[in-house]
């Protein structure tokens, strides 16, 4: 396991992430991803499983200083008093008295940007978040948020595989010491019959998983989410720190993208996506 470093924060650079996951695989397979080494696990309200992420992480035996832990707040929640109400809740169910970072879920013209921005601060200045950060931002709501934030920005989570250019909104991030965290890095399950990923995969002994994991992870600034409820993929997915990918193969997976290769883009939520150089 290697760390991103990203404007104070020092961030594992592999995630497990428990989105859409039932409580009762939270609870089973969270202390099982802690026990094979990740030490990053990111939820979120409306994923509505943080109770069973805070149960998960109390019975593991991993000391909650050693962990990461990354949740976010839902849009309806992005009103100051009812910002400040909701964060109490999730560490309540999380049973923790702080998370590591907090990030706004998805953009919300209903609320001023400087209200949702004030309130991260105002909850980070209390010592109930260690940093901020944001999901699903644009280039131009990235920067709007480092400019109206006191706190440093740290990361901006959004989805990112092989079928996706990033490649604007990473070099913005790099820009202004952010890292980025990928989610969806397979591609709803595409990745796994990709005759490329198969024959690098093939290469070095791994699965195509691995080598995707391996890819997003391998990229200055990247931090990368993975998830499953199987304990024997959760134990493959992590180990991805014992081969690298040479300079050919990492551009020949950059080459995948399509320019419509974004899955998540719901209606009401998701801003004016960057186009893709």
């Amino acid at each position: 396991m290697h760390n991103v470093t990203a404007n104070g924060a020092t961030i594992p650079a592999l995630g497990f992430g428990t989105f859409r996951m039932p409580g009762p695989d939270v609870l089973r397979i969270v202390p099982h991803a802690l026990k094979v080494g990740f030490r990053h696990v990111d939820t979120a309200q409306i994923y509505g499983n943080e109770a069973e992420v805070g149960e998960a992480i109390v019975n593991s035996g991993v000391a909650r200083g050693d962990i990461f832990l990354t949740t976010k707040v839902w849009v309806e929640n992005y009103r100051h008093d009812a910002f400040l109400a909701s964060v109490d809740e999730s560490l309540k169910k999380l049973k923790t008295d702080y998370v590591d970072l907090l990030l706004l879920h998805w953009p919300n013209e209903a609320v001023s940007f400087a209200e949702q921005i004030g309130a991260l601060n105002a909850v980070k200045e209390v010592g109930k978040v260690r940093h901020i950060g944001v999901s699903n931002f644009n280039t131009d709501l990235m920067a709007e948020s480092v400019k109206l934030s006191k706190a440093p920005i740290v990361t901006n989570q959004i989805e990112y595989h092989p079928y996706l250019n990033q490649d604007i909104v990473i070099e913005a991030a790099r820009k202004a010491g952010m890292a980025i965290t990928g989610y969806y890095g397979m591609a709803d399950g595409k990745v796994f019959t990709d005759p490329v990923l198969k024959d690098i995969a093939a290469r070095h002994g791994k699965s195509v998983a691995q080598v995707v994991l391996r890819w997003l992870v391998q990229q200055d600034g990247v931090i990368a989410l993975s998830k499953t409820v199987g304990e024997a993929r959760a134990a493959e997915n992590f180990a991805i720190f014992d081969f690298a990918l040479s300079t050919d193969e990492m551009a020949a997976i950059h080459g995948l993208a399509k320019t419509d290769g974004r899955i998540v883009s719901p209606d009401g939520l998701a801003p004016v996506w960057d186009k893709a150089a």
